[in-house]
C-alpha cells in the first residue's frame, strides 16, 4: 500500500522534520477499521524511514474525535474489523510500532480518546490535549478489553489504582482530570491546540535525534514484557468476540440500547 492510495488516513511531512499523521473518519468518530490500522501502520514505517523526519504528530481529523477506538458497527456489519492487506488485523504490530518507532511520536488529542484510542494516545511519548478532549475506556461495556499494553502500561502511567477504576467502571473524564493524573503532559484551549504541539516539536527538533532514541528505547525496555502479553491478549480476545457475553455488548452498542450482562455473571 502506498500512501496515495489512502482513504483512512492522512500523512504530510512538514517544513522543519516533522511527520503529521491523521485518522480520517469523522463520520466514524476517527474510529478504526482494518484498513484504518494498515493504512497508519504504512504512515509511521514511512516516517521511520524518512531520515528527514525527527518528530510524529498522531492526531483525528475534526474537532470531536482524536480516536474513539475499533469501529464497533464495522464489528456488527462484518464480524471484524473489515478486510486488511495481510488478512490480519494487526492492531498490536500498530502498539509495537509507536513504541518502537525512535522517534518522539506526540499525540494531538482534540476531542475524544475513547477505547483503543485511548490505548493510542497512552502509547504515544507526550500527549497534548485540547480542553474539550474526553479520555475514557469502553471495553467491559460493549464487550471488548485490551489485556496487553491498553492495561499493563496503563498503569505504569496513572497508578494501579487508577488504571483498574478506568478499566472497570468505564467512566469518562475531562482534559484537566487526565492532567491531574498525570495521563497528559498539557491542557490547551482547542484553538491552540495545533501551535502548542509544534511548539512542543520544535523543542524536541532542538534535541539530539540519537540521544531521544536511545532515552525513548531505555523507557521502553522497563515494560517490554508488556509485549508478550499484549500478544496472548490479542489472541484470546479473538476467542472472546465470538462468545454470547461479547456479541451482547456490541450488539447493545450498535441498537442503542442498555447492556444486560447479567446471566454472564460469575
Amino acid at each position: 500500500m502506498r500512501i496515495d492510495e489512502f482513504t483512512d488516513v492522512r500523512y504530510a511531512v512538514r517544513d522543519g522534520g516533522v511527520a503529521v499523521i491523521e485518522i480520517n473518519r469523522p463520520d466514524r468518530m476517527n474510529a478504526f477499521r482494518g484498513r484504518t490500522v494498515d493504512e497508519l501502520i504504512v504512515a509511521f514505517k514511512t516516517a521511520w524511514a524518512d531520515r528527514a523526519v525527527q518528530v510524529v504528530i498522531l492526531t483525528g481529523e475534526g474537532q470531536k474525535a482524536f480516536c474513539t477506538g475499533g469501529d464497533v458497527k464495522q464489528r456488527a456489519e462484518t464480524g471484524d474489523y473489515g478486510p486488511t492487506e495481510s488478512g490480519m488485523f494487526e492492531i498490536g504490530y500498530l502498539h509495537k510500532l509507536i513504541r518502537d518507532i525512535p522517534k518522539p511520536v506526540v499525540a494531538a488529542v482534540n476531542g475524544l480518546a475513547i477505547g483503543g484510542g485511548h490505548v493510542l494516545h497512552v502509547l504515544c511519548d507526550l500527549s497534548i490535549a485540547a480542553d474539550t478532549a474526553i479520555f475514557g475506556q469502553t471495553g467491559p461495556r460493549v464487550g471488548s478489553v485490551d489485556a496487553g499494553h491498553g492495561t499493563g502500561f496503563l498503569a505504569r502511567v496513572v497508578g494501579e489504582k487508577k488504571a483498574r477504576e478506568i478499566w472497570y467502571l468505564c467512566r469518562q473524564y475531562s482534559a484537566h482530570e487526565a492532567l491531574g493524573m498525570g495521563l497528559v503532559n498539557k491542557v490547551v484551549s482547542l484553538k491552540d491546540l495545533r501551535a502548542e504541539v509544534e511548539a512542543w516539536c520544535r523543542e524536541l527538533l532542538e534535541k539530539s535525534p540519537t540521544a531521544l532514541a536511545l532515552a525513548k528505547q531505555s523507557f521502553n525496555i522497563d515494560s517490554e514484557q508488556r509485549a508478550g502479553v499484549a500478544q496472548l491478549a490479542h489472541t484470546a480476545l479473538g476467542l472472546y468476540y465470538q462468545t454470547p457475553e461479547a456479541l451482547e455488548g456490541r450488539n447493545a452498542f450498535v441498537e442503542k440500547r442498555p447492556v444486560d450482562f447479567r446471566k454472564f455473571r460469575r
